[in-house]
């Protein structure tokens, strides 16, 4: 049941105990089933300033004029519920599996009374077939390109930014989703999307994953033809791990006829070092047309003459760890940006060469009260600034989020 701690904790804190999961059955035709996952709640009060006057594109926290934050929430943190479903088998010599991973949140929408339920995200969907050759996986999964960027990132204990007020990083507003994490400050989100993917054996220091994923439109680029490729090489020794990873796209304006296309591209990568009692993690990601926040959101300027319309976006993070000898409790830090940059088009004219940056700065207190449950406690500092023509422009917008919450794995 690996899978489980994969992706819903990426083994982001040096020291916390993960707990099995608790129930398995053996049935007679040699198939296992397994059930596992998380509940997870935070209270959290987010509000921006009122000074804010910051509008380039790709903006995260908004400006003033566009509205102002101040609200109290109760909501999963950057990770929603969990309900994981596993049934594996052997045949002959190939080993098969089937995967079906429920994600609901608890909250409704701001200000919603009565809301009669609550959206449940089918993130993964998907068959395996291995062996001693590696694995062959079919069907919606975790994307390839900046997973390990995610995986490592200690807000995905926690809420990070909040993602509410309007903006590419607004989807909380709604209410169903989960908060915005470090997604648009430091990493591009790798989405749970439909693919065929092939990994090399597991349980090597080298690993090695490469799949064709279904392809999304990218500004004016609506037409898909040829799917998307991501791929992602790990390799971890002792206390190193190390990751790079990368991802192509073309995508054109029309189905048939004269037309134009464009191809998005992206990579990543990332070193982490995991001590006794303390991590260090960097992790990037450079790219053309993939955006900040979600693949391809406000990756173009809109046009759709060719590839002088993607914009570039680019991204760090810094993170530190600290878990004291024998202790349950682990203190966590981190700094991470994102950078959207004008396009070809838009840099030959100065009034509209922008460069947006979205910055997060997220500290964290967990303590791991049993083997299965965490406390957390989380204080974020976002802001958003620009600059056209090479001077900045406006005050910048910015956003606290404070948070406590509870995470019970099983």
């Amino acid at each position: 049941m690996k899978r489980v701690a994969l992706l819903c904790l990426g083994l982001a804190m040096g020291g916390a105990t993960v707990a099995e999961a608790q129930l398995t059955m053996q049935m007679s035709n040699g198939w296992s089933f397994t059930f596992g996952g998380n509940v997870n709640s935070f209270l959290y009060y987010t509000k921006s300033k009122t000074d804010g006057t910051t509008a380039t594109d790709g903006g995260i926290v908004p400006p003033a004029a566009v509205g102002v934050t101040n609200l109290t929430r109760i909501t999963v943190g950057l990770l929603p519920a969990f309900a994981v479903f596993d049934a594996k088998g052997k045949e002959g010599n190939t080993d098969l599996g089937v995967h079906f991973g429920f994600a609901p949140s608890v909250q409704c929408g701001i200000g919603v009374n009565d809301c009669f339920g609550t959206t449940i995200d089918m993130r993964q969907v998907y068959l395996t077939v291995g062996g001693s050759w590696g694995q062959l996986l079919v069907g919606r999964e975790l994307g390839l390109f900046s997973r390990q960027n995610i995986l490592t990132d200690q807000t995905l204990f926690g809420v990070g930014g909040s993602g509410a007020g309007t903006g590419p990083g607004a989807f909380n507003e709604a209410g169903g989703s989960t908060t915005l994490g470090r997604i648009g400050y430091g990493y591009v989100y790798p989405q749970f999307r439909a693919q065929m993917s092939f990994s090399t054996p597991a349980g090597r220091p080298a690993q090695f994953q490469i799949g064709l994923f279904e392809a999304a439109a990218i500004g004016g680029f609506g037409n898909t033809r040829l799917p998307r490729v991501e791929g992602e090489f790990t390799y971890s020794q002792s206390t190193i791990k190390a990751w790079v990873g990368g991802t192509v796209q073309s995508t054109k304006t029309a189905p048939t006829g004269t037309t134009n296309s464009l191809t998005t591209w992206g990579g990543s990568g990332g070193l982490r070092y995991q001590g006794a009692m303390f991590s260090v993690t960097g992790s990037g990601y450079y790219g053309k047309g993939i955006g900040t926040t979600f693949f391809g959101a406000e990756g173009t300027d809109g046009g759709t003459a060719g590839s002088d319309n993607a914009r570039k976006s680019y991204g760090f993070i810094g993170q530190v760890t600290v878990t004291p000898a024998s202790s349950k409790v682990t203190v966590a830090g981190s700094y991470g940006s994102s950078y959207l940059k004008a396009s070809t088009a838009e840099a030959a004219v100065a009034a509209t060469d922008f460069r947006t940056e979205n910055t997060l700065i997220s500290g964290g207190i967990y303590y791991q009260a049993t083997k299965s449950l965490k406390a957390v406690g989380e204080f974020n500092y976002e802001w958003t600034k620009g600059k056209v023509g090479g001077a900045s422009v406006g005050q910048k917008n910015t956003r606290v989020t404070p948070a406590i919450g509870f995470m019970l794995f099983f």
